[in-house]
């Protein structure tokens, strides 16, 4: 990928990635929503909800980008924490 910026990684991964996209990361024990930082050699910086850190994510592993329709299933479809 000769642009590894976010412009390569929309074109080259075919991925509707752009700064301040809201995404589903999925690879972890449980959903967790986050914000797209920025990209980076190839890699998303996405800052998942209640996160101080921003971390690098593959753009095509465990990711489900949300849409402006999908503005309900942020709160709805995720797993309520236990009390």
């Amino acid at each position: 990928m000769a642009n590894s910026g976010m412009l390569g990684i929309r074109e080259g991964r075919g991925v509707p990635a752009k700064r301040g996209g809201r995404v589903r990361y999925t690879g972890g024990k449980s959903p967790q929503l986050g914000t797209i930082r920025s990209a980076k050699n190839g890699y998303l910086r996405i800052q998942l909800d209640g996160e101080k850190y921003i971390g690098s994510y593959h753009p095509t592993w465990e990711l489900e980008y949300l849409g402006p329709n999908d503005k309900d299933k942020e709160h709805h479809e995720l797993p309520r924490p236990r009390l």
